[in-house]
């Protein structure tokens, strides 16, 4: 274990690519560089308020207990190796072209060498400006700083590609938020998120030397980035077998999305990762009722772009992207088009994959791809809660056969009572399962089993971080520290004090059915 002063960083990205060196924190346009130099600004006292012994052990990284290594974590101290600064990139948002975006509050320090030999970016988020904060301050508050730190590290557990989060220090400095740009600005208490990945890149990385016709820069950073992060890729045709590889990764992604029940709010193209990770938690939220058209992003309204159900294919939307930034590199479109065209396929493939498990079906045979399309349609009307829903389907009595029977072992599920159309389908889908369950060549206590595993019996549902993250600003931690370890056994029944339903009166309190992107 080594400390996070001593440590001897690399600055790989800082040595290989030119940036614009001069620490000027002035916001403006920056042509023909991948990164400015900036360091974190000052604030008034760094805390700890939380700490992942998991991921630090992984990393190999020393839990501070000094000031002026805590210093770090907030950016009130640097490692004499460190060479901060903040990436440039661009991205279209919403559908939109929105130009050079860039690292506005989110400052990388440096990169940490594991004991394993792979290096991991440190980045704060929350450091403050930086030639990419445009007209904003470069802070993060607590509200948001909570969600990224627990989301980051309760997805890894649920075994989703994502980013890390290592610590989370309030700063002792006050932030103006408006939090649903209403005109109702008020001041929340600062903090500082450290998280991590093997790298930040983004689909926007690309598209921002693309779009400013720096071919040079584009092919070295797909250079650099194929060698680094994907070693086993090489020869003539590298550019495109890379690419597949991204779609192949974000088809996955998108499904373990999909599994979990898990709504990113804001898929931008520059929160697009190249490696396939979940990266930048915002107005994120699980799904509590089964519903497709759900978005937890008031900014996503009323389009609803970036819903539950739609996903997948923004994700194919956002690979078009990619694939316009890197055409360049390229002789010709025509195999890299044909190579996007094949993320529906890829992606319907793992999706009946996952499906199957989740369903806890020995395998999926051409005629399950009717039961699948059916268990999401029935669901979509009914609107039951999906975890509570799949929870209760893994320990279904197989000798149930009336309708009345069936629908009432699902009653906890329920958020409002199935119309009569809505009950003779759900019943008659459920005795098709049953009969499909019967079928299978493994036992049922495999069958059991493979569900448990792909369906999570606990999620960090918004209402519940909304709690902690109240009674952390009142200067409790109970809840918080809860969850903390909730979100480490995810499939277990450890936590059965989380497993319930969304209460009513979050169903319309800010901050639990709708958010938005300040922080």
């Amino acid at each position: 274990m080594e400390s996070l002063s001593s440590k001897a960083y690399k600055n790989e990205f800082v040595d290989t690519f030119d940036g614009d060196d001069s620490g000027n924190l002035k916001p403006r346009q920056t042509p023909g560089v991948l990164y400015s130099k900036a360091n974190p600004t000052p604030v008034e006292k760094v805390t700890l308020l939380a700490w992942s012994e998991d991921l630090a052990n992984e990393l190999g990284i020393q839990k501070p207990t000094k000031q002026e290594e805590i210093d770090i974590l907030g950016g009130n101290n640097l490692a004499p190796t460190m060479q901060p600064y903040a990436a440039c990139y661009a991205g279209h948002q919403f559908g939109n072209w929105a130009g050079q975006l860039g690292d506005g509050r989110a400052i990388t320090l440096g990169e940490w060498e594991a004991p394993t030999g792979t290096s991991w970016e440190l980045q704060l988020k929350g450091a403050g400006q930086t030639p990419y904060s445009r007209r904003a301050d470069g802070r993060a508050v607590l509200r948001s700083s909570v969600r990224e730190y627990l989301m980051s590290e309760a997805m890894y557990y649920l075994r989703v590609p994502t980013t890390r989060a290592l610590s989370l220090v309030t700063t002792g400095d006050p932030v103006l938020r408006d939090m649903f740009y209403n005109g109702n600005p008020a001041y929340e208490p600062g903090a500082i998120v450290l998280r991590t990945a093997p790298s930040l890149l983004r689909f926007g990385n690309f598209e921002m030397v693309a779009a400013r016709k720096e071919t040079d820069n584009l092919k070295k950073l797909a250079d650099w980035t194929i060698a680094r992060y994907y070693p086993h890729i090489q020869g003539e045709d590298k550019y495109l077998q890379w690419f597949k590889e991204i779609v192949d990764r974000t088809a996955s992604l998108m499904v373990d999305w999909l599994r979990v029940g898990f709504v990113h709010g804001v898929m931008n193209t520059d929160n697009m990762s190249v490696l396939g990770l979940t990266i930048d938690y915002g107005p994120y939220s699980f799904v509590d009722n089964y519903d497709l058209n759900f978005t937890p992003n008031t900014t996503d309204l009323p389009g609803r772009r970036y819903a539950f159900g739609k996903q997948a294919s923004v994700a194919y939307w956002n690979l078009g992207c990619l694939a316009s930034a890197i055409a360049p590199l390229l002789d010709g479109t025509e195999q890299l088009v044909a190579a996007l065209e094949e993320y529906a396929t890829i992606y319907s493939k793992k999706y009946l994959t996952m499906m199957g498990n989740k369903l806890g079906l020995d395998e999926v045979k051409q005629e399950d791809i009717k039961l699948v399309t059916t268990f999401d349609e029935t669901l979509a009307a009914v609107q039951p809660d999906m975890t509570i829903f799949y929870q209760l389907l893994i320990d279904l009595p197989l000798h149930l056969t009336e309708e009345e029977e069936l629908l009432n072992y699902f009653s906890d599920s329920y958020y409002t009572p199935p119309t009569k159309k809505q009950r003779a389908a759900l019943a008659a889908l459920l005795k098709t399962y049953i009969a499909r369950i019967q079928q299978n060549t493994c036992s049922r206590e495999e069958s059991q089993q493979r569900m448990r595993e792909n369906n999570p019996r606990f999620v960090l549902r918004n209402y519940l971080l909304s709690q902690a993250i109240e009674e952390l600003e009142k200067g409790e931690n109970t809840l918080f520290q809860k969850l903390q370890e909730a979100i480490k056994t995810p499939y277990s029944g450890n936590h059965e004090e989380f497993f319930a339903k969304r209460p009513e009166w979050a169903t319309s309190k800010a901050g639990c059915s709708m958010l938005s992107c300040s922080s």
